[in-house]
């Protein structure tokens, strides 16, 4: 299902009451989480949320999509040190539920191995969010990623690591490879929700709306997901076809 939203602010209003409401209806749900600069209005609206509610995430468990090979989780842009600026350190989650890959394993195939085999001793994922980088990975699944791929290791295309570049200081060089979910373990959550905002997300959302499913362009796979939602600012659906924006044109208010 395809939602258009009028901005950010009201997208993360949504998706932090759908996240609510997930938990307040099963307390020991297992989520999939992510990160980048998609997810940081959607955290600080749920903490704040979270907060005004007194919602107990205590017997939340996460599992984190990915993480920079190279990287410690105190290394200040491992995806470790992003989640607790973001999210775990202003709410009381148990420390030993929250879940992220470990960049300085040295036997990366037996933690893949041991990560998925994680998530599935927990049930599987009961929502998973996303983001899509501009060229359709989810995750780090790069473009050609075969869809029953579980969590496994990544040489990072280089326009993605021209996109994530902004997210460090100048002269450091992002990682060139991470470990990553997996397109099978992604697609098996119960519940899914992608979001996009901005114009960098257009051109990408427009092909997404106009291909068949393709590992060219990995998030198509959503749309085999019987409970995907993908959601999108005016910005991110910009390049979508009139009748697409305007039957899918979610009111707000």
């Amino acid at each position: 299902m395809l939602q258009i939203f009028p901005d950010t602010s009201t997208i993360a209003e949504h998706v932090s009451a759908t996240l609510v409401a997930k938990i307040q209806s099963k307390p020991d749900a297992v989520l999939g989480l992510a990160t980048g600069g998609t997810m940081e209005p959607i955290y600080a609206q749920f903490v704040a949320h979270a907060h005004r509610v007194n919602l107990d995430v205590s017997r939340l468990t996460s599992f984190n999509l990915d993480e920079y090979i190279g990287l410690s989780p105190d290394h200040p842009k491992s995806y470790s040190a992003y989640m607790r600026e973001h999210l775990f350190s202003h709410l009381g989650f148990d420390t030993s539920r929250l879940h992220l890959p470990d960049g300085m394993t040295q036997d990366l195939e037996a933690h893949c191995k041991a990560y998925a085999a994680h998530i599935q001793a927990f049930g599987g994922v009961d929502l998973q969010l996303l983001g899509v980088g501009g060229n359709g990975h989810i995750g780090f699944n790069e473009p050609g990623t075969p869809f029953d791929c579980p969590c496994h290791v990544v040489e990072l295309a280089e326009q993605t690591r021209i996109d994530n570049s902004r997210f460090f200081a100048e002269g450091l060089m992002v990682p060139r490879s991470a470990i990553t979910m997996g397109m099978a373990e992604i697609m098996q959550a119960r519940e899914i929700v992608l979001v996009a905002t901005g114009e960098a997300k257009a051109q990408i959302m427009a092909e997404w709306y106009q291909q068949d499913v393709t590992e060219r362009i990995p998030f198509t796979a959503l749309k085999r997901h019987p409970r995907a939602r993908i959601i999108l600012d005016e910005a991110a659906a910009s390049l979508l076809p009139p009748e697409a924006r305007q039957q899918r044109m979610v009111a707000v208010g």
